[in-house]
């Protein structure tokens, strides 16, 4: 029961109760709840929390050049365990021509007659066309930099992402990398269909500086999803036998690396047992030409069976947003084990050139990329701890810790055990910016 609006979800239902039992057992609990929330405890509880509000309100002003300002930023509540989800949504608000993109867009009214300006549950009665994850990311998107409230509650987001994403229903710790992926996917397959009528397709071509360089399309017609996040990879695998070579090319919306083995048990950066791991490691790992075990034998069409091979990644185009997952977590017999290494990363130019197919192709500074927020995993466990985010706004870097939002540093930033990075190409600079 959500306590805070004292409706009932049923998960063997996959529905919100609407029916009470014969002997009214949800109408008690609801009294229950209402009789407790109008306790004295309430005016205690109500009491901290306005000090709790005003602490974080002069929080909110900082000093920049000699004159107060207001901190603009403002925190996700946590709805229970959803620290995975609240780390991703800031982070993807910090990228500003994905967040811009959604917050243009035109509202979608999806309640409207008798319903108009009642709160709404989706339930399974109501279709899958009463709920609209890309308007719900949008007035998301739109709350966080108003500077109108300390904190926003994605409870409506939330609701639409249990409809659609039945993995991450309940109040279990998730992935944030696996959610980030669902949310991206869905998002993608959303905006591929219409938009008041109009093509969200067509909205995208009409953005030039989008869909300009834009050739990396999945399951289907491009989006803003893949117009920003869209690279393509090639893929070679080779025949060690009669040396027959094999390609594919595969799109790809952010890059899992491993971290190598020889770095697993470096816990810290100021460790001195062995060489620092670097995020340039990760990439060389993940690139470098690797010979297949026995149980990923290749199917060699000029040996006609399967033969022992080669493989090596290739980055044929890389996109405006350059994604990275560091593979954490891992699974062993009985559990899935975290990977605490620290691995250093740049917060400026990070150098994608050597990775690429071609790259005489490319510009001087087309394949650099500046730190645009980094998701962090605190805790020994997938299923435990706590994700946090990282992310710089007009050249200040903040940390997002659920609700709390509070200006950092870059030296603090550099220091975390980043989990995912979100690396923002490069902006070629006009002639007169180079004089």
């Amino acid at each position: 029961m959500d306590c805070s609006s004292y409706s009932t979800y049923c998960y063997r239902c996959d529905d919100f109760v609407v029916n009470d039992t014969k002997l009214g057992l949800v109408q008690k609990v609801r009294e229950h709840l209402q009789n407790l929330e109008n306790s004295a405890f309430t005016a205690d509880r109500h009491r901290k929390r306005k000090l709790l509000e005003n602490s974080s309100l002069n929080s909110k002003l900082l000093k920049v050049n000699g004159s107060t300002t207001a901190l603009c930023a403002t925190g996700l509540r946590n709805l229970g365990n959803t620290c995975f989800m609240n780390a991703i949504l800031q982070s993807l608000s910090n990228i500003q021509q994905f967040c811009c993109y959604f917050k243009e867009l035109p509202a979608v009214e999806l309640r409207n007659g008798k319903t108009a300006g009642r709160r709404t549950y989706h339930t399974r009665s109501q279709g899958d066309n009463n709920v609209s994850l890309v308007e719900e990311f949008r007035k998301t998107l739109c709350a966080l930099w108003q500077g109108s409230q300390t904190a926003f509650s994605p409870e409506s987001l939330f609701y639409v992402v249990w409809k659609i994403m039945p993995n991450f229903r309940g109040y279990q710790q998730q992935d944030a990398h696996e959610f980030m992926r669902y949310l991206l996917d869905h998002l993608h397959l959303e905006l591929q269909g219409g938009f008041n009528g109009v093509s969200r397709s067509v909205i995208l071509q009409e953005n030039s500086s989008l869909s300009a360089s834009n050739k990396c399309c999945i399951n289907g017609a491009s989006t803003v999803v893949t117009a920003i996040f869209g690279g393509i990879l090639q893929n070679e695998v080779n025949c060690l036998i009669c040396g027959t070579e094999s390609r594919k090319f595969d799109p790809f919306l952010d890059l899992s690396l491993d971290i190598p083995s020889q770095f697993r048990n470096k816990r810290s950066k100021n460790q001195e047992n062995g060489p620092l791991c670097s995020l340039r490691d990760c990439l060389r790992s993940f690139t470098d030409l690797e010979e297949l075990d026995e149980t990923e034998l290749y199917m060699c069409h000029k040996c006609k069976k399967k033969q022992k091979s080669t493989k090596k990644f290739w980055i044929q185009k890389l996109p405006k947003v350059l994604c990275l997952h560091l593979k954490r977590f891992h699974w062993t017999a009985y559990l899935r084990n975290k990977v605490d290494t620290y691995v250093e990363f740049p917060l400026r130019g990070l150098d994608m050139k050597c990775y690429l197919l071609e790259p005489e192709n490319s510009g001087p500074e087309s394949c650099l990329y500046d730190l645009a927020a980094v998701v962090v995993h605190h805790g020994s466990g997938v299923g435990s701890g706590h994700y946090t985010a990282y992310a710089t706004h007009e050249g200040r870097w903040f940390h997002f810790n659920d609700s709390t939002v509070t200006l950092t540093d870059e030296e603090t930033v550099v220091k975390a055990k980043a989990y995912i990075l979100f690396y923002v190409e490069r902006q070629a600079r006009s002639g007169s910016e180079k004089l």
